[in-house]
């Protein structure tokens, strides 16, 4: 295992995530500047360039702790130095991706309002001059229990209640939902 950060979610936005800090963390060694996610996708970058082999970063946390913000600023920070930002917008298209089974795999916890409730794998491709080509995103470990129990002030998978609030549509008039 390399270089482990641990990130603390202060549950508001903090300018420390801005353009401007992408560039102060790009070209610099780990350690030279403060621990950041930037830190970290800058490491990996910089290895995958310097020894062409592929990298990966986990991020791993409990509920609410933000895997998938994380996540997001290091596909920011990848589109950024590798001067395709502006052209792919790729953490956009990866995140929103698969919005069916955000849908069917996002609840609300006490802690968020759109949780993901299933692990995903972000597998981004890189061209010779190390600019986002393509990205995939694979979700696994689905969490089965939420469909028939809720914790209090929890709820099931949006899927169900946007089938109910459709409920009315003629083509849901057959499934026999209710509101």
């Amino acid at each position: 295992s390399g270089i482990v950060l641990v990130a603390i979610n202060p549950y508001e936005q903090l300018p420390i995530y801005e353009q401007d800090v992408i560039y102060a963390y790009s070209g610099q060694n780990m350690g030279d500047m403060d621990p950041h996610i930037f830190a970290v996708a800058e490491e990996a970058y910089k290895q995958m360039a310097r020894d062409e082999k592929n990298q990966s970063i986990i991020v791993s946390g409990e509920s609410g702790a933000g895997k998938t913000v994380s996540a997001k600023y290091a596909m920011r920070f990848f589109a950024t130095v590798g001067g395709s930002a502006s052209e792919t917008n790729i953490e956009a298209k990866v995140l929103a991706s698969s919005p069916i089974m955000e849908a069917i795999g996002n609840a609300k916890t006490t802690r968020n309002d759109n949780s993901s409730r299933f692990g995903k794998y972000i597998q981004i491709g890189f061209d010779k001059r190390y600019h986002i080509i393509g990205a995939n995103m694979r979700t696994y470990l689905l969490e089965k229990s939420r469909v028939v129990f809720q914790a209090d002030d929890e709820r099931n998978y949006h899927i169900f209640y946007q089938l109910c609030a459709s409920s009315s549509l003629p083509e849901f008039k057959d499934l026999g939902l209710s509101k």
